[in-house]
């Protein structure tokens, strides 16, 4: 139980990350088990209000997209249902092309996107790196387009879903 309360004055954990980190520390196996009952018990933990704090954190301040924010929710083990619900919540009212947008000028801060992007390589990262931050193809596209004409030969390059 100190240790589990170690850890979660660290940073918020959700109950799998933190079911792995005790069961990694724990003498028996079978304490795990009593000790996450009694600090969801007490409200130490809780993967309802630590997904949404963690979506809503992740949108404001590093203007993530939804896909990322959504793999992140996962890798840190919280349910896939509550995670899809969580992300739905957080990104309902938020424009993805104004969050690209902004994404493109603070991570490209002092650059001339329009000349910078009409070289291929330089295109082809911007790209992948909004791909990566979780904005969807589509709308990556759509705002790449209002840079470079270019960007009409990424539409080629998305893969179908389920390949």
């Amino acid at each position: 139980m100190a240790y589990a309360l170690r850890t979660l004055g660290a940073r918020a954990h959700s109950s799998g990350e933190l079911r792995q980190k005790l069961v990694r520390r724990a003498e028996r196996p079978s304490d795990v088990d009593a000790v996450l009952s009694r600090l969801k018990e007490s409200g130490y933990v809780d993967d309802r209000r630590y997904a949404e704090s963690y979506a809503s954190a992740r949108l404001e301040n590093e203007g993530h997209g939804r896909m990322r924010v959504l793999r992140d929710l996962r890798q840190r083990r919280i349910a896939p249902a509550l995670a899809e619900k969580t992300v739905e919540r957080t990104f309902k009212e938020t424009d993805e092309v104004e969050l690209i947008e902004a994404y493109l000028s603070r991570k490209f801060r002092g650059k001339d996107l329009a000349s910078w992007l009409s070289e291929d390589k330089n295109l082809m990262a911007a790209y992948r790196r909004l791909r990566y931050a979780g904005f969807s193809g589509g709308n990556s596209i759509r705002v790449l387009k209002r840079y470079t004409q270019q960007a009409d030969q990424l539409e080629g390059s998305e893969p179908e879903p389920g390949e």
